[in-house]
């Protein structure tokens, strides 16, 4: 038998989906900031556009908390 759709807690997941993709950006933009007299143009690029795609998630991540914030109204 199936589970019911339990909703309860999708906002406290998606904040810490927010919080862990956050902290990767970081570590990222701190590396390169640390090494990047060290790493090829190629992997530079390769993190920069990884940043990119953590960015767009963490924006659809926040339009999702609002949505289920509003949908638990």
């Amino acid at each position: 038998m199936a589970k019911p759709d339990n909703r309860a807690d999708n906002v406290e997941h998606l904040q810490q989906n927010i919080q862990n993709t956050q902290k990767n950006l970081h570590e990222a933009e701190e590396y390169l900031n640390e090494f990047s007299s060290e790493i090829s143009d190629e992997e530079r690029s390769q993190i920069e556009k990884k940043n990119q795609r953590r960015e767009k998630s963490i924006e659809g991540f926040r339009r999702e908390v609002k949505d289920e914030a509003h949908a638990q109204e």
